[in-house]
């Protein structure tokens, strides 16, 4: 990796246009005497329209705290170097670098199949998570506005909702998500990776800045909605000293509850991280790999259950006991509030007869 070279475009998180890892053929760079520089603005974003059959994904990992996700696009154009949903492109025969980020899959229809869903008779409610594969509230949604359809039908049907995000557009549904909480149906966290404005314009390109992302907290708690920060991903040597600072500052912007979550390196994301740290802190390189094998068992990654999210050893032991300190120290995660299912409702059928009555 040393000696590394690669432009990263403006605006995004990597360049790299690595392969999936289900391809039949690999490509190899081969260096042919051409030289032709990526253009400033880098790769424009490409929204193409997918067509799912079902809408609500299922979970049976025991370390993942709900049962039911929905994901309203495959990639996500805040091109966060570290995202763990990045491999999934690859499912697509996509690179799960640059593709993810420019890439992106609409799912128009999710809505629909929703309320379809939603009106079998053999439908358990259980809480849905939403941004847990992509955020729910990144640019496209915007013009899309696919996340507040789905929304709207959950509201409708009184179904409990918890949701993840970066983005403070989150704001731009408080009208529905204010009631829905009053309801004891929702829950959201904002994700809040560093508070220093130039790490997170390269970690994560097109996410909210920090600052925003505590007035976001702000804003939802002054709306009566229970909110939370999640301060993920820890990355040894990187960010690793805001702990107490990240949960300090959505404590006073009104967060009751916190997590956090170790960083993780699956499949691709090895390369990609590796390729960016050689870019942006070439001399932390060596040592904050060197540390993420420490805590992973001598590897990139740890997919266990369990210790994936937190990792192993005196250093992720030294982690958690900071975050429970400061917790502790700040009244965090004093209280549960448990969503409700008891108020669901089967949604009305929609047809195209007009009502008599």
């Amino acid at each position: 990796m040393k000696g590394n070279t690669m432009k990263f475009p403006r605006g995004r998180g990597t360049a790299s246009g690595i392969d999936g890892r289900y391809l039949e053929f690999n490509r190899e760079a081969v260096e042919d005497g051409w030289f032709r520089e990526m253009e400033d603005n880098g790769p424009a974003t490409c929204v193409m329209v997918e067509k799912p059959r079902t809408i609500i994904s299922r979970n049976r990992s025991p370390d993942i705290p709900f049962e039911q996700s929905i994901n309203p696009y495959r990639g996500c154009e805040h091109g966060c170097i570290y995202c763990y949903a990045r491999p999934t492109h690859a499912y697509l025969d996509l690179s799960p670098g640059i593709d993810f980020e420019t890439r992106l899959f609409a799912k128009d229809n999710a809505a629909e199949l929703l309320r379809r869903e939603l009106a079998r008779p053999g439908y358990r409610c259980r809480t849905i998570a939403m941004g847990t594969n992509t955020d729910p509230y990144q640019p496209v949604e915007r013009e899309r506005r696919i996340t507040r359809r789905i929304i709207e039908v959950l509201w409708e049907c009184r179904h409990p909702l918890t949701i993840v995000t970066k983005s403070r557009l989150v704001e731009r549904d408080i009208d529905i998500l204010a009631p829905m909480a009053n309801e004891g149906l929702l829950k959201i966290f904002l994700t809040v990776t560093t508070l220093d404005n130039d790490l997170a314009r390269r970690l994560e390109p097109r996410a909210g800045a920090p600052r925003r992302r505590v007035e976001c907290i702000r804003n939802l708690n002054r709306a009566g909605i229970p909110v939370g920060v999640l301060a993920a991903p820890v990355i040894p040597f990187l960010n690793d000293t805001e702990m107490e600072s990240i949960l300090e500052a959505s404590s006073a912007a009104g967060a009751e509850t916190a997590a956090y979550i170790m960083l993780r390196l699956p499949h691709e994301i090895k390369i990609l991280f590796q390729e960016w740290l050689q870019q942006h802190v070439p001399l932390k390189a060596d040592h904050i790999m060197s540390m993420v094998r420490d805590i992973r068992g001598g590897k990139e990654n740890d997919p266990n259950f369990f210790s994936r999210h937190s990792g192993r050893g005196i250093y992720a032991d030294m982690i958690n006991r900071r975050f429970e300190h400061q917790c502790k120290r700040l009244g965090l995660n004093k209280v549960e509030r448990d969503l409700t299912t008891e108020k669901f409702l089967k949604p009305r059928q929609q047809t195209d007869q007009l009502d008599l009555f």
